[in-house]
């Protein structure tokens, strides 16, 4: 008997269109003889509804749709509810994938309604979750296995209403350039870099229509370098990949619009990188208490080739371009075997 996955994707995001393509990767990867896949969207101004197709998803025509989903957070049910008009139906759900990207999907929030209902669900627990979502409190735990990371300064949107002193906190700490980061935002969203003060007013004045929380970080020059990490208390980390970007540095615009931006399956690496790497990402990954899935993004820098963490993404992104699913298909796992891992993943963590 198959079981019904329910896959969430869309979402209030500012990556919501990135999770809309995700999303198609993901459902047609998984095995239809082993599962009934319900796809529920969510619209950008949080509206939830059924879609009725991946075609459906492609063109955009699913925000249209009149069926409306609820999740029931009674924990007896494991359901959800099919509402148009009058008319309601009730649905046993056995796992939930979760496509979606950035608030509110990926910080904890759409991972809390499933422990509540009790369903099963693909990736990281409500804590990890909600950590990992937030650059200043990943940065606190990593800064506590002592692993290398940019130095930063963190402000507060509030701050910024005396410009002048904080502006003066950040260049007590940091020389210029600095990135300037909103703390919960994702894709690069509202990511800017500043070489003088001007620019670091308007950066910050930018980070803070993301986010109520900024990050400034000195700039790391190197190369940049992504590790995956798939399981649970047995996770594995791939090998590595890196980004090329077409712009100064890997924002929105250039990960997903400029067609020069490429990734590198395999790099070539001074000797033992790699595998420095790989230790510290399965660190990192279980000092957050992350499950299932995670990239972990690192640079190599050019003077030293020290290591220094980035970030990390609990919800990696599935696109054509991803680096995700194309880690794990340079060691083997194709990506039907990786989604089956993930769905099988979430059902075992019940189980225990």
């Amino acid at each position: 008997m198959r079981k019904t996955v329910a896959v969430l994707f869309g979402g209030q995001s500012s990556e919501h269109d990135v999770s809309c393509v995700s999303v198609q990767t993901v459902v047609a990867n998984i095995d239809k003889s082993k599962y009934e896949v319900i796809l529920v969207g969510i619209t950008k101004d949080g509206k939830w509804l059924l879609a009725d197709s991946l075609d459906a998803i492609a063109s955009g025509q699913w925000v249209d749709g009149k069926t409306k989903v609820v999740f029931s957070p009674d924990a007896t049910d494991q359901s959800i509810w099919l509402i148009r008009g009058e008319n309601a139906q009730n649905i046993h759900i056995d796992v939930v994938f979760p496509v979606l990207h950035g608030l509110y999907g990926e910080d904890g929030t759409v991972q809390g309604i499933m422990e509540l209902a009790r369903i099963p669900y693909v990736g990281c627990g409500v804590l990890s979750s909600a950590v990992t979502m937030d650059k200043l409190y990943t940065k606190m735990l990593v800064d506590a296995i002592g692993i290398r990371q940019a130095a930063y300064v963190p402000v507060r949107k509030s701050e910024l209403s005396d410009m002048s002193a904080t502006i003066a906190r950040i260049e007590e700490k940091l020389a210029y350039p600095v990135f300037v980061k909103p703390c919960n935002a994702g894709s690069s969203q509202g990511v800017s870099k500043a070489d003088n003060r001007e620019a670091l007013v308007t950066a910050l004045n930018l980070a803070a229509e993301h986010d109520r929380k900024i990050l400034v970080e000195e700039t790391i020059v190197g190369r940049e370098l992504e590790c995956a990490v798939l399981g649970g208390e047995d996770c594995k980390a791939s090998g590595i990949g890196e980004v090329v970007a077409a712009a100064e540095f890997y924002d929105y615009e250039a990960k997903y619009h400029n067609a020069e931006s490429k990734t590198v399956i395999s790099p070539e690496l001074p000797e033992g990188k790699e595998e420095e790497i790989r230790t510290a990402a399965l660190k990192i990954f279980k000092q957050l208490d992350c499950y299932g899935l995670s990239r972990v993004d690192f640079f190599l820098t050019n003077d030293t080739n020290e290591v220094v963490f980035n970030e990390i993404n609990t919800i990696p992104g599935f696109t054509a371009i991803s680096m995700y699913p194309m880690l794990w298909e340079a060691k083997g796992i194709s990506k039907e075997q990786l989604v089956e891992k993930l769905l099988q993943s979430a059902m075992a963590r019940y189980n225990d």
